[in-house]
């Protein structure tokens, strides 16, 4: 009979000797010593040893013999000390000698190991969910997921915020990415969009005087996915009225500051800043680790009198020429590492990597070729005799990202990444704009994101590429892990985006009239941020993987292994739904 439970396995201590406890958990090992058995019983608080010998009763001793692991149990017993303390397990100064001993649930022959790391496929692992759950990393990921939000509350709590929810079933708008889409039954033809962000919703509250709203949102993008997206993931969503940018991002640092030093215990210093721009030139991307060096070194101005084939026709079709430096790396860099990283590069369009090795002050390789004066070069780069150079020509969006990928990729293969450190910066003035495949241009961010003042009178022109938007970015460790914006508070500012961006007074009051419209009414000036809470938990336990982090997610082709999600509607039900589907089978 199932009884109250006094005490959670994990918290017995030495003052706990002497006292008749009920403790109920797993069995995660089991020993039988010819007529001592062993147990260490688990709950989600940790682990306790149970000892079944002559101090218990014959019935006891008997039920023990049948015991598995992973077997659910409720012991009656008393703490005793032990005789010999085991120090890897917090509560090894005790056991608990069981008077009574029942069986509550038994369990098929496991898929995989509970206790420790596993073996198993991720596949394996997501399709018995609730046994992976049991392991102890993911056990300390969920407790440390926890505790963040909790110190993201009390912090947000603290300096005024209300935390509002806001509709899960709402209506599609453009937010970057394809919408999930739920049909209505009592409106037949029309469909709920699942809300990318609360975006919208969050803007019409600062317009209904909420001053400072946030949530722990649910939000959905129906997109290609990677270790870091899912089809459903959390952000922690914050809007304020009457802030400039500097506001919005203080308070957005006292949030990553809450969240690591209640989790971590690190107490994370000044966050430097740096523009959209700059961290392109340095880094190749706008989310850059700064953990380590390899920073890119802008070369265009530096060759341009330079004949090699590959540099003057990227100059002559208006591309740029950047490099960087892998110090001490020439000694051990084989022409087969050269050519893997060549041909990495070229995943990210650029048309081929010129590398080469200094050695007494002149360069060997296809870097040889760029400048009849080598020594020229590699002043320019900073390289020194044992150095290994990376130089990419080519269009700017292709050199960026190929050399920004390398420069990380080479950093990981070296092992030049410190472990357990925390590199923070903000990106700022990212571009308002940039063109699309059609010519046109879309928002970088979202259409509701504000240009900045002085570049107000640049929409609609030919300068679109050169407005600035009042954005920002929180990075660590190479992770956009929160960004924002100061929003557009007034109705024909925004009218004249959307216009910018090919969406007509017509279409923009069909597709979002509700928000030009509360734009029109008293709209206060007003900016936020999101951040995105899945990545930050991956990044303060060390998980590849946001999956890791998440109690039930979903595989890289957004499917449930354990519920087999998503699945086949009876037609009957897409009937009531008035659905048809073109699918076959």
């Amino acid at each position: 009979m199932l009884s109250p439970r006094t005490h959670t396995c994990g918290v017995f201590r030495a003052q706990h000797v002497g006292a008749d406890v009920v403790v109920q958990g797993w069995a995660q090992r089991v020993r039988d010593r010819g007529g001592v058995v062993f147990l260490v019983l688990r709950d989600r608080t940790g682990t306790v040893q149970v000892t079944i010998d002559e101090r218990s009763p014959e019935a006891v001793r008997e039920a023990a013999k049948r015991i598995a692991q992973e077997y659910v149990l409720q012991v009656k017993g008393s703490v005793v000390e032990r005789y010999k303390p085991n120090e890897e397990m917090q509560t090894g100064a005790v056991e608990i000698v069981a008077t009574d001993l029942e069986v509550l649930s038994s369990t098929r022959p496991l898929p995989f190991s509970i206790s420790g790391e596993t073996d198993a496929g991720e596949d394996t692992r997501l399709t018995y969910r609730y046994l992976d759950l049991r392991r102890p990393t993911l056990q300390h990921n969920l407790r440390l997921r926890h505790d963040a939000v909790l110190a993201v509350r009390n912090t947000l709590s603290e300096q005024g915020f209300l935390e509002v929810e806001t509709p899960i079933l709402t209506r599609a708008t453009p937010e970057g990415a394809r919408d999930y889409l739920v049909p209505s039954r009592v409106h037949p033809g029309q469909f709920y969009a699942l809300p990318q962000s609360p975006q919208l919703f969050k803007q019409i509250l600062m317009v209904a005087g909420y001053d400072r709203y946030f949530q722990i949102a649910r939000c959905f993008r129906d997109e290609d996915l990677r270790a870091d997206r899912q089809p459903e993931f959390t952000q922690i969503d914050l809007e304020m009225s009457f802030v400039t940018r500097d506001m919005v991002m203080a308070v957005a640092e006292s949030i990553a500051r809450a969240m690591w030093h209640t989790t971590r215990g690190v107490d994370i210093g000044d966050i430097p800043r740096m523009t959209w721009h700059e961290s392109m030139a340095r880094y190749g991307v706008d989310a850059p680790d700064l953990r380590f060096g390899m920073t890119h070194v802008e070369l265009t101005v530096t060759v341009a009198a330079s004949t090699f084939p590959p540099i003057a026709n990227a100059l002559s079709e208006g591309g740029i020429v950047k490099g960087f430096v892998v110090e001490g790396a020439a000694g051990d860099t084989s022409r087969k590492v050269f050519d893997a990283w060549t041909t990495f590069v070229r995943n990210y369009g650029m048309g081929g990597l010129l590398w080469g090795k200094v050695d007494g002050g002149d360069l060997t390789g296809p870097a040889k070729k760029v400048l009849d004066d080598a020594g020229t070069l590699i002043d320019a780069l900073g390289a020194s005799d044992g150095d290994v150079v990376l130089i990419g020509a080519g269009d700017a969006p292709s050199v960026h990202a190929g050399l920004g990928r390398l420069r990380v990729h080479v950093a990981k293969e070296r092992a030049l990444i410190p472990e357990g450190e925390f590199a923070f910066c903000w990106v700022v003035d990212f571009p308002m704009f940039e063109p699309a495949d059609d010519g046109a241009w879309t928002p970088m961010h979202h259409p509701f994101t504000a240009p900045r003042a002085e570049d107000l009178e640049l929409l609609g022109t030919d300068r679109m590429g050169d407005i600035l938007s009042d954005a920002y970015d929180l990075v660590c460790n190479g992770s956009e892990i929160g960004g924002g914006s100061i929003r557009i508070h007034r109705e024909d500012v925004q009218a004249r985006v959307l216009d910018a961006i090919g969406i007509d007074a017509d279409e923009a009051k069909a597709r979002f009239g509700f928000l030009l419209d509360a734009l029109a009414h008293g709209a206060p000036p007003h900016g936020g941020l999101a951040f995105g809470l899945d990545r930050c938990i991956a990044i303060l336990c060390g998980a590849d993987s946001i999956r890791d982090v998440i109690a039930f997610p979903k595989t890289t082709s957004a499917q449930c292994l354990m519920t087999d999600a998503p699945d086949v509607v009876p037609s009957a039900d897409l009937d009531v739904l008035h659905i048809a589907t073109t699918a076959e089978g």
